[in-house]
């Protein structure tokens, strides 16, 4: 017998030895009914004799007269005392918290429940005090020594300030981990009178600063923490907690609610850095004082409560760790995918081929949210999702629900369908606690159950802190003309440091002047930072330009590969570990792959894009990649991830290439957008040396992440310097797929293209694909990066027209236009220009090849990048074509999407003065994207094509334009 069994059956024997006399007797006759149905005896015995088995006096010689005939006379009364106890017990700790007090204000504040309730279970107080605390409890306490002790502990456990849900967390040993720290409240914090002080003056600082702005920028937004303060010193707790472990980087995420307080006390932005972004004029500048810390932003800026900052904290310490807090928009929440992308690529280590090795404890990331938004935004559920996904994982979130009881001026009961606004995470087993913001010592003792939970299990951890806003939404609206009764009381509640400030007076541990000096001395420090400051007249000011790295182009990028190295790559892709079984039919078409570049050979799309690859963690350049099926590919193209037939087991081609030397991470996504984008950009800019890749199922259903694409990706830098390199390829062209599997929205990423924000580029051909990734990743950790919009294709990535050969691959470079195949680059001759983008102009080249016409009046230029327009490669072609009267613009896409919009602008102007007519061809105006019948779209298709390679002229003219 081991060791562990030893302690098993010492313990079951000490817990059977507390029964006596009649209370054997039924616990035998249970026992006897509980071998033959497990779930016919009451759940309460049940879950006893699952623990301790058998009562060992069944298996003990009994003398005449002994406790044999003592059960027989079994007194079944006390017994269902014992199991109602049981059951009061268990539900206290499953249901405590709907009594708790951890409303400070509002009409929960006094709740009761009969789930709590001894009478409920038909027990009184002398009931109680009949039972041995050990029956109910094991191992209890010294001081507790019967069921009613057992119930006023726990009740003190889980009703009080603070309360606890994780009934709902199904791992044993974080189930019953939370269990011994929650009964026996080891995990309190158990403050000195030093370190009381030290907490109190900490929050009379953050109220303090508060107050400040309030009375010196009157009228002003500033979301103030006001009735959630302890969110500071909780955080400050959480990264004190860092410097004692491995941790090297916390990553934070919040909106609006508290994030000046968060940027001043706990990533000490300089104060009158904050103050100077609080214009008091329009005509004067308020300058912080000389030596303050600059902090670079974008050139066009954003409002002082969506910046973020980065910070290192705790030089001094063993491990000092770098907080960051992330810039986020008004869209609130959709910052938590995006910080958590920070965290897993602070965790990476991408430097070794194969999958990047992940280390957990070096990075984490905390969440605040607000409780309207929490609930009611769709992106949590994403992001918590991610969470134990292998692709995702961060090994866990501490998250923070800043719950003011209100979201703007929407109530409760019309803002959520359930109990309390952290219910959801209760969906993907994250322990919850609820704490009362007037509690600062009961907020401490959360977040070390929650850091230490984060620590032991690398799992999320929600904390609901609740507690109230004492002004309006943003301090500008009043709330008392839409919550009467709620500000009512707000009004004559006192502050968390006057709470607090008045129960260490009654404790002795501080005078009433003693709180009065830290006021006076905090209100003081403000003041003398304003005064240094000065106000300077200023001109009227317009935003700076964008940085001139941006405005550079590319063209000076080399991309090819020598032939000899490509050809060695593509053979690498074919090494399989040993005893590997590939499913048969597929490994024919691989190996095929292999003999793509031999003479009179040509390289497909999938082929280009795995030589791509290659090539760059050749270069030594790591690459992520991620789609929903981006493993096989949405249209099984790609197989960059094989399965064994007899395993099961996945292999990755790339991570058995001699010539790696960097990390190559794919992941299958879950079926989400605006979640697994918002990750992959944060992962891009956090790992600026890596090249991330997003793929879109079929790019229609990247509007789904519309608001990542807008203001993360689009305008990230030109609002907040952050520098993307990230790809999105987004399946886009017309083939009758009907309306949500033809276009990717080009229209929507031409609108939102200006100051070389990305490239917008829609190719024809694999060695282009192959250069344009190339180039993407020759731009990592440069000035002049950006994100790139790929609209890759789907009928064309098995047509040979798009096949290169490959030549192609180790010579040239990326080329922004190209003339269609077997027309002259300029022609005399030429009289119309037709020039489009992607697939319609392959379908044109079709149309071109079957026809016995020839087409020496036509030039056809192959629009490759659309963004940023190469104006001046299509002059030169104009310039070449000097006889031209007419230019078409030709796309398969509805005349008020696609490209026509972007582009008929710089067409014009290439135009202007000259005699050249512009035209536009292709499908009337829509509102919906695609026709839902196949022919339809295929005599539309037709029809297009056929007016482009059409002597006459066609089409709407500029004038009507």
């Amino acid at each position: 017998m081991g060791v562990s069994d030893v302690a098993q059956k010492e313990s079951s024997e000490r817990f059977w030895g507390n029964f006596h006399g009649p209370n054997m007797g039924y616990i035998e006759e249970q026992y006897e009914t509980y071998k033959e149905d497990t779930n016919a005896v009451d759940p309460s015995l049940k879950e006893i004799f699952d623990q301790h088995g058998a009562p060992v006096w069944l298996n003990q010689t009994r003398t005449e007269g002994s406790g044999q005939s003592d059960a027989q006379n079994a007194n079944q009364n006390d017994m269902k005392k014992l199991t109602s106890a049981l059951k009061l017990v268990e539900a206290i700790r499953r249901y405590g918290h709907l009594e708790a007090d951890i409303y400070p204000v509002g009409r929960d504040k006094f709740r009761n429940s009969n789930l709590t309730d001894a009478k409920t279970y038909g027990l009184t107080d002398k009931d109680l005090e009949a039972i041995p605390a050990p029956l109910v409890w094991e191992d209890p306490p010294n001081k507790v020594k019967n069921a009613l002790d057992v119930v006023n502990l726990l009740k003190q456990n889980y009703s009080g300030t603070i309360s606890f849900e994780y009934d709902h967390v199904n791992h044993d040993d974080e189930r019953q981990w939370l269990h011994e720290k929650i009964d026996s409240g080891s995990f309190a914090v158990n403050l000195d009178v030093e370190q009381k002080i030290k907490l109190l003056s900490r929050i009379v600082e953050v109220e303090g600063f508060e107050n400040f702005l309030a009375k010196t920028f009157v009228g002003q937004k500033r979301f103030s923490i006001e009735g959630l303060e302890m969110m500071i010193p909780m955080l400050d707790k959480a990264v004190q907690n860092s410097f004692k472990d491995k941790t090297e980087q916390i990553l934070m995420g919040m909106a609006h609610r508290g994030r000046l307080s968060v940027l001043a006390h706990v990533l000490g932005k300089p104060i009158d850095k904050i103050f100077s972004e609080f214009h008091p004029s329009s005509d004067k500048e308020l300058i912080p004082s000389p030596g303050s810390k600059s902090i670079t932003y974008g050139w066009t800026g954003d409002v002082k409560y969506h910046f973020g900052a980065s910070a290192s904290l705790g030089e001094n310490e063993i491990s000092p760790t770098t907080i960051t807090l992330a810039h986020n928009p008004s869209h609130l929440e959709f910052v938590n995918p995006v910080v958590e992308g920070f965290t897993r690529a602070a965790q990476d280590d991408r430097s070794n081929p194969g999958y990047p090795e992940q280390h957990q404890d070096r990075a984490f990331s905390i969440l605040i949210h607000g409780d309207a938004a929490f609930i009611g935004e769709g992106i949590v559920a994403e992001t918590l999702n991610l969470s134990d996904l292998n692709g995702y994982r961060t090994g866990g979130t501490l998250h923070i629900i800043a719950n003011n009881l209100i979201g703007f001026t929407t109530n409760q009961d019309e803002g959520r369908s359930t109990r309390y606004a952290s219910d959801l995470a209760k969906g993907f087993e994250i322990p919850i606690i609820h704490v009362n913001a007037d509690d600062p010592e009961a907020c401490m003792s959360a977040m070390v159950l929650a850091y230490e939970y984060r620590q032991k299990f690398h799992k999320d951890f929600l904390i609901d802190l609740v507690g109230y806003r004492r002004y309006g939404h943003n301090e500008m609206d009043e709330p008392r003309a839409t919550q009467p009764h709620l500000y009512k009381e707000i009004d004559k509640h006192d502050t968390a440091a006057t709470v607090y400030a008045k129960r260490l007076q009654a404790e002795g541990t501080i005078e009433e002047a003693d709180f009065s000096n830290m006021k006076k001395d905090v209100e003081q420090k403000l003041r003398d930072i304003y005064n240094t400051m000065v106000e300077n007249q200023t001109d009227e000011q317009e935003p700076a330009p964008a940085p001139k790295a941006l405005l550079n182009g590319l063209s000076n990028i080399e991309t090819a590969v020598p032939l000899d190295s490509l050809r060695a790559l593509n053979q690498g892709l074919l090494n399989r570990p040993e005893g590997f079984n590939g499913f048969k039919k597929l490994e024919k078409i691989l190996q095929k792959r292999g003999k793509a570049l031999d003479d009179g050979n040509k390289a497909d799309w999938a082929t280009a894009e795995a030589l791509a690859f290659a090539s760059i963690l050749q270069d030594g350049i790591p690459i992520r990649f991620t789609g929903q099926d981006s493993e096989r590919g949405t249209f099984a193209h790609r197989h960059i991830v094989l399965h064994d037939v007899e395993t099961g087991e996945k292999y990755c081609p790339m991570h058995g290439l001699e010539q790696a030397n960097a990390s190559f991470a794919i992941h299958n996504s879950p079926l989400s957008e605006a979640g697994v984008l918002g990750f992959e950009y944060g992962y891009s800019i956090e790992a600026p040396k890596a090249l991330v890749l997003w793929e879109a199922q079929f790019g229609d259903f990247a509007n789904s992440a519309q608001v990542i694409f807008d203001q993360f990706i689009a305008a990230g830098r030109a609002k907040w310097g952050e520098k993307s390199n990230m790809v999105m390829l987004l399946p886009h062209g017309y083939e009758g797929q009907g309306p949500e599997h033809s276009s990717a929205r080009l229209e929507r990423f031409l609108t939102l293209a200006a100051e070389n924000n990305w490239i917008v580029a829609n190719v024809t051909s694999a060695a282009q694909y192959f250069h344009l990734l190339r180039r993407q990743a020759a731009l990592t950790d440069r000035e002049e990066s950006r994100p790139l919009i790929v609209m890759t294709p789907k009928s064309l990535l098995r047509n040979q027209r798009v096949a290169s050969d490959a030549t192609e691959f180790s010579e040239g470079k990326f080329q922004t236009i190209r003339t269609q195949p077997g027309l002259p680059k300029t022609s005399k001759k030429a009289k119309r220009i037709v020039i489009g983008s992607g697939k319609i102009m392959v379908d044109i080249e079709e149309a071109m090849d079957k026809s016995e016409v020839t087409f020496d009046w036509l030039n056809i230029i192959r629009l490759e990048q659309i963004y940023p327009f190469p104006e001046k490669e299509i002059a030169k072609v104009l310039k070449g074509c000097p006889n031209v009267e007419e230019i078409i613009w030709v796309q398969e896409e509805p005349r008020n999407m696609g490209s026509w919009n972007f582009v008929k602008e710089p067409l014009y102007h290439l135009v202007e003065g000259t005699n050249i007519e512009l035209h536009y061809t292709g499908r009337p105006d829509r509102s919906s994207p695609a026709v839902g019948e196949p022919i339809v779209h295929k005599t539309e298709q037709q029809r297009i094509v056929n007016e482009v390679l059409t002597p006459s002229k066609g089409g709407d003219s500029r004038e009507g334009n």
